[in-house]
């Protein structure tokens, strides 16, 4: 009997849990069609925020933007633009929902521990314990020019900082003793003797002396989320996060790979196989009939790619200005122009661009598709799409057989591009035991059945003295 049996079930009792991703700067949310609505609209965020809660979703995750994209050093106007601070917003969004938690992505290289540790400490208290923090790191000058630094990081220094910088982070956030705050107005003081500790560290990268000013949330610190997909990366997330998003939800046997690889590095590093919630990335197209499911997919990816779209895409690949061709006609006949990739427009970074520009002249006359469509083609393949019946199915099998705990939902359209998530899928998943009925805790980290936070177990490799603190 193999691991995909139906009668064979290892995890029979798993839950599925949703998050939401409220992209930014991007160009598959459809702006273009009258029902979406602006992403610097505040009123946008608390619609899509509110609707993920009513759907009882673990998260609402904000990515951020700390420079719009370019090509050839001009603004790409096609894309949707708008990321407000992360935690910014997510305070605003803390006030007007009760249980969803509230993850912020914010970046270790270009901000600072002793700041942002605070900043995030803050959305932690204000919500009650409902905030995360998606750990990224940057590595293209580009965005360092922000920063005035010039540069970047190379790939593994930008994972050296962003350990050392979470080390610094959780030493902050486990500054205050539990019950440090007298409880009391007849006590002698209003905090007991050495309950804020100092936290002193000096490392590669930060040299901190400083006294934490706030006290942990109800949930300990943050949920720690991360999304790097190399050795490196997943590395990173075995030692350090509670979450790890991914690009492997598309199809259940490498899904099931990758998670069946997440666990072995968790294995290595002495942590449970559980310690670790995994959630793809994915957007979810909902049809009355299968047929009508991909009517819509279709239709929303020729909104998605539009022929800009696609001739600025195709462009980057050939290094060429192809802003005057027809998206709907033929590829180029030109050779590509060898040229570095920087990155811009979220490119897609190609060792050789001839060998990437002979596959899709194959793969265009072979299937008769036209330069639009071989774009859509050979582009992300993102997402599921189904009846909510046939969904529910699916995504129970996913779950129950360890490929996934769940996915973080990218939707199309703001701000309604949840309603048949909501509705329609929700209820197929309830029915099928295999989703929540109600919110059975108030924290993020109780959402997700996650442990106790990490600063408050022995950290991996620990010695007696907990790192970062003095």
């Amino acid at each position: 009997m193999t691991r995909t049996d139906p009668l064979d079930v290892p995890r029979p009792h798993a839950q599925l849990h949703f998050g939401v991703f409220f992209q930014g700067v991007n160009h598959w949310t459809i702006w273009s069609d009258p029902a979406g609505g602006s992403q610097i609209d505040p009123a946008n965020f608390r619609r899509v925020a509110q609707r993920a809660e009513r759907g009882l979703f673990d998260a609402f995750f904000l990515g951020e933007g700390l420079r719009l994209r370019e090509v050839d050093g001009r603004i790409h106007e096609l894309d949707v633009a708008g990321r407000p601070d992360a935690v910014t917003q997510l305070a605003a969004l803390a006030a007007v929902t009760d249980r969803i938690g509230l993850v912020s992505t914010s970046n270790t290289t270009f901000n600072e521990p002793a700041d942002l540790a605070r900043r995030l400490s803050g959305l932690d208290l204000l919500s009650a314990g409902r905030a995360g923090w998606n750990v990224v790191t940057t590595d293209n000058a580009w965005t360092g020019a922000n920063f005035r630094r010039g540069g970047h990081l190379d790939h593994a220094d930008r994972y050296r900082r962003a350990e050392e910088f979470l080390t610094v982070a959780r030493a902050i956030w486990d500054g205050w003793k539990d019950g440090a705050v007298s409880g009391s107005p007849g006590a002698p003081s209003w905090s007991a003797p050495d309950a804020v500790r100092q936290v002193r560290h000096r490392g590669a990268q930060f040299d901190v002396d400083l006294a934490p000013t706030l006290p942990r949330s109800p949930q300990g610190h943050p949920v720690i989320f991360q999304a790097g997909d190399s050795g490196e990366g997943r590395d990173f997330a075995a030692r350090n996060a509670d979450v790890i998003f991914s690009a492997h939800g598309n199809d259940f046997d490498d899904a099931l790979a990758f998670a069946d690889d997440v666990r072995r590095r968790l294995r290595a590093v002495g942590r449970p196989e559980d310690d670790l919630r995994i959630l793809p990335g994915t957007e979810i197209i909902i049809g009355a009939t299968e047929a009508e499911a991909l009517e819509k997919k279709r239709w929303i990816r020729l909104q998605q790619v539009t022929p800009a779209t696609a001739l600025g895409v195709a462009g980057l690949l050939w290094g060429l200005d192809l802003s005057d061709r027809d998206a709907d006609g033929p590829l180029p006949k030109e050779d590509p122009v060898v040229a570095e990739n920087d990155g811009s427009f979220g490119a897609r970074r190609v060792a050789d661009p001839r060998e990437a520009v002979a596959e899709w002249r194959q793969k265009a006359e072979t299937n008769g598709w036209s330069l639009r469509e071989t774009v859509i083609n050979l582009g992300p393949q993102r997402g599921h799409v189904g009846t909510p019946a046939g969904l529910a199915d699916r995504f129970t099998r996913y779950v129950r057989h360890g490929a996934v705990d769940g996915f973080n939902i990218t939707p199309y359209l703001i701000p309604d591009g949840l309603d048949d998530i909501v509705d329609l899928l929700v209820p197929e998943l309830q029915e099928r035991g295999v989703y929540r009925t109600r919110y059975t805790g108030t924290t993020l980290r109780e959402h997700l059945g996650l442990r106790e936070p990490r600063g408050a177990r022995e950290p991996l490799g620990a010695s007696a003295e907990r790192p970062g603190a003095g």
